[in-house]
């Protein structure tokens, strides 16, 4: 039997930016941060639209888990938190999903949520997103008006951006670009280590999707799903202006997977921190000169 829409949101939103705090009182606290990374939207504080749509957030999650979310909210963030008893099956549940990973750090996208419908798929995608994507015009691709993206940025969890991407691929909607948080991305040239910042490429990873191609999952936050629509429109609107001299349409531009498309990398230099010891395992100690060859060493790829 597959679960309620409103437990694969659930569960979307623990695994992007989720805590589980297990109690010696046989109850367990699940926490979320839905940050703000965006001060100023359209002249307003970013917590002033968080806050509005966190009232849908709880009429949608209140009644499913029959308790009311405790909303805290911070200049950089907002944190819903629930605490429920071992025994009712919402715990049960997501305990047996999220097994002992007590941050979402360390969480993968557990294999049940591969064999969910499509619709399901999206409700879950919908609640990842919710906290861990942003959208803006900053984020367009080659300066281009018609190459608006969102950002799905993902800290430390090398495998939860490769399980994303793959769940992405079953409801067919390609990454874009992935920015891997690695040396020979973040400091591709060295410059930053050889300034003594040898730990400067450790950030979030950041998994990159055309907006126009994002609109089946969406968002639950307003304002970014109105800015989401928004780039997304203004994506067909000036790749309609432009003289494409192979004519491709802005889906057959859009909607490739990188095994697609040309690979026109250059060369890097050696980093001395690829070797370092909070690599994967997998990629531990090489060197990549496309992030195409290290997503499809971690397991994005084409599949069966």
């Amino acid at each position: 039997m597959n679960p309620e829409p409103q437990f694969c949101y659930l569960l979307g939103m623990l695994i992007g930016k989720g805590h589980i705090i297990r109690k010696n009182n046989n109850t367990t606290e699940f926490i979320i941060e839905l940050p703000h990374k965006s001060l100023r939207i359209n002249g307003k504080d970013a917590s002033l639209y968080v806050k509005a749509s966190v009232l849908d957030i709880k009429g949608m999650l209140d009644p499913f888990i029959g308790k009311t979310i405790h909303v805290e909210s911070e200049e950089h963030k907002t944190q819903l938190s629930f605490v429920s008893d071992d025994s009712q099956m919402i715990t049960i549940e997501l305990l047996k999903l999220l097994g002992n990973m007590p941050s979402y750090k360390d969480m993968r996208i557990p294999s049940d949520v591969f064999q969910y419908p499509n619709y399901l798929k999206k409700e879950f995608l919908k609640g990842l997103a919710d906290v861990t994507a942003h959208i803006r015009s900053s984020n367009m691709a080659y300066g281009e008006r018609s190459e608006n993206r969102v950002y799905i940025e993902i800290p430390d969890n090398w495998f939860l951006v490769v399980d994303i991407a793959n769940l992405l691929k079953q409801i067919d909607i390609p990454v874009q670009d992935i920015d891997w948080a690695h040396p020979n991305f973040r400091d591709s040239n060295l410059s930053k280590y050889q300034q003594g910042n040898k730990y400067f490429w450790k950030k979030e990873h950041q998994i990159k999707i055309y907006a126009d191609q994002f609109l089946p999952v969406g968002f639950v936050i307003e304002h970014k799903e109105k800015r989401l629509e928004e780039l997304a429109k203004e994506n067909k609107t000036y790749w309609a202006q432009k003289n494409h001299r192979d004519q491709m349409t802005l889906e057959q531009a859009h909607h490739r997977y990188y095994w697609e498309t040309a690979d026109s990398c250059k060369s890097r230099p050696l980093h001395p921190m690829e070797n370092d010891k909070s690599l994967p395992d997998v990629i531990r100690g090489k060197h990549f000169d496309s992030w195409k060859t290290l997503a499809k060493d971690l397991g994005y790829g084409k599949g069966d």
